[in-house]
């Protein structure tokens, strides 16, 4: 009898179906969406699907050796000229949705911020963006403050400053969303954030590129970095000029126009002189 009753439901819905795409002889009528192809994003090998990576040594690909003794020395290491950053597994590193310090330069202090400020409360959890190493825990009094620099599998490092407490040690394995560290007001800090930064062999990269902490999302599930996109920049000194000007109109530093150009901060500008600004 069920059996029947199977058969007999079976045939309704066909009719059904039947019906409809005949119904006054006319077929049902459809909206074809075309879909546009995607640009191709070639990725490395080592980040295949698939591919495990070595948290011992994260990034080695890119990185020559394991070292915990700088932040951002890379100077003898080839840059590669593009570099496909996953975002896959990310964490945000606060709940806080507040900026108050925007990547870029400054210029009532005539120098460059590398990362942005987020609001956080002294004693608020931080944590790891992606899973890494924990390759420097340090303090400085007059920078940082307490701070931590993780690496990451996907060539990035992660810069996390002014701390009160830090919850993991150098060496240290951590997974993407592990607590690293409390918020805080230590070094060169006039109130309790988070300053959060984001490098590629020591080169900062603006987080807003791929964390959105008012949404608290990703901008993108793989961003790709390409050196080309950061060439060489010169300017052509004009009358009045002054280099905290120039550096105001190029958004950098008086400090790093005088060491890309090999000169001080008292040395005469000439009109039509050309400086290297980035």
């Amino acid at each position: 009898m069920l059996k029947n009753l199977g058969y007999r439901l079976i045939a309704m819905v066909a009719g059904v179906l039947f019906a409809a795409v005949s119904y006054a002889g006319e077929p049902v009528s459809s909206q074809v969406i075309p879909l546009t192809a995607m640009p191709t994003v070639e990725c490395p090998a080592h980040l295949s699907v698939g591919i495990a990576y070595n948290l011992d040594n994260p990034a080695s690909f890119l990185y020559p050796e394991w070292s915990n003794q700088y932040v951002h020395k890379f100077d003898d290491v080839p840059f590669p000229d593009s570099l496909v950053i996953m975002m896959k597994d990310f964490c945000m590193p606060t709940d806080s949705t507040r900026i108050t310090d925007k990547y870029g330069y400054r210029p009532r202090r005539t120098r460059v911020h590398y990362g942005l400020d987020v609001k956080v409360l002294t004693g608020d959890t931080i944590r790891s963006a992606f899973d890494g190493k924990v390759r420097i825990s340090r303090y400085e009094r007059r920078g940082y403050g307490h701070y931590l620099v993780i690496r990451h599998p996907n060539g990035l490092e992660t810069v996390y400053a002014h701390l009160s407490k830090k919850l993991v040690k150098e060496n240290q394995i951590v997974r993407a969303g592990e607590p690293i560290g409390l918020g805080g007001n230590t070094g060169r800090s006039t109130g309790s954030h988070l300053h959060f930064e984001t490098r590629i062999l020591g080169k900062p990269i603006n987080p807003a590129f791929m964390f959105n902490f008012p949404e608290q999302c990703a901008e993108t599930d793989v961003y790709v970095y390409r050196k080309a996109d950061n060439k060489e920049v010169y300017y052509k000194v004009r009358s009045g000029d002054t280099l905290t000007r120039i550096a105001a109109k190029n958004e950098t530093s008086v400090s790093a126009i005088c060491k890309l150009n090999g000169i001080s901060r008292n040395t005469i500008l000439r009109v039509g002189q050309t400086l290297r600004v980035n």
